[in-house]
């Protein structure tokens, strides 16, 4: 009887780590959740509804977007890190996920162990723009503008602590500017008030800034980024315009929860990167202003790393409050 028991118990530790790697083989078997931490209609939300249709036709599964905004993506970044980690909840989100450790004094989780890296999907760019009444038509002239007049000028900035307001903060530092941020709860209405001359600059997403620089609404100064964004393929960089390599670029990543099979996350990687590359899917991401760049889970690991260490100085040197 007790020969039997122990038999049973060792044939049970030989077949529990056989477990693991049977599920993954199994993944997907249900429909997988990309959860956008923000609220629908925004540029996030837009990508993440044509990668669910197209991760749909590859892994033949309903892939389905679940918009959970609030706290600056940190509700939907905190539901995926306390999911299951079996590959059925994922995270979409930008390099805000990066700032979130730098600028929050605490956390329902810990975006560095909590959430597994799975892809960098895409390259965004940021643009400097300026009102039309300005006169200035580039960066140094801008820098020339403000130091002229300190104290005196305003910028906005679609949110307080997000990675638009850590870029600008970089930019004046290294500038010695003195110019006061003005929060906006959206694009939207940061454009209308530049627009209007409430404000005097702003930096904000190439994807809602080009239809007005387009439609000469606003003047663009610069791109953050290290070369010229396709989408603005007049507007010099930052870097080339005085500021010697200065380059901040954004991007669009998928997260798991922490403890996802490698295997899952790998079939996730490679189904994206699959869609990524997909010529077809070219237009659509020049549609959103975006690039395609896609990084595999141990390369964007290292990237969201460095991003994370990075913010962190940027709010230390910029002595920004740390948020609630």
């Amino acid at each position: 009887m007790c020969f039997r028991r122990n038999a049973w118990g060792a044939a049970l530790l030989v077949a529990l780590p056989a477990a693991a790697p049977a599920a993954a083989q199994s993944w997907p078997s249900k429909p997988v959740h990309i959860v956008v931490p923000y609220v629908p209609g925004g540029g996030v939300d837009a990508f993440g509804r044509v990668l669910a249709g197209k991760l749909q036709d590859r892994l033949g599964v309903t892939v389905i977007v679940d918009n959970r905004g609030g706290a600056g993506g940190n509700v939907g970044g905190n539901f995926v890190a306390k999911s299951a980690p079996d590959g059925y909840t994922i995270l979409l989100n930008t390099n805000g996920q990066a700032v979130t450790p730098a600028i929050f004094k605490s956390l329902p989780y810990d975006s560095l162990t909590d959430l597994a890296r799975v892809a960098r999907l895409a390259s965004t760019s940021t643009a400097l723009v300026a009102n039309n009444d300005l006169p200035i038509n580039g960066f140094q002239e801008f820098v020339a503008y403000a130091k002229a007049r300190p104290g005196k000028l305003n910028y906005g900035s679609s949110g307080v602590g997000n990675n638009l307001h850590l870029t600008m903060e970089m930019i004046k530092n290294r500038a010695g500017l003195d110019i006061q941020m003005v929060p906006f709860g959206g694009d939207g209405p940061l454009y209308s008030a530049l627009i209007g001359g409430q404000i005097q600059f702003a930096l904000a997403p190439t994807t809602f800034g080009k239809p007005h620089i387009d439609a000469g609404e606003v003047k663009a100064i610069g791109v953050t980024t290290a070369q010229r964004v396709s989408q603005l393929p007049n507007v010099p960089t930052i870097a080339e315009q005085g500021m010697p390599d200065f380059s901040v670029t954004g991007w669009l990543g998928l997260f798991a929860p922490a403890g996802t099979p490698r295997d899952v996350v790998e079939k996730l990687y490679k189904a994206a990167a699959d869609v990524m590359e997909a010529p077809d899917f070219k237009p659509i991401l020049n549609n959103l202003t975006l690039d395609a760049a896609v990084l595999d889970p141990d390369e964007f690991d290292k990237l969201y790393r460095d991003d994370v260490d990075r913010f962190k100085r940027i709010v230390k040197d910029a002595n920004i409050p740390m948020q609630e």
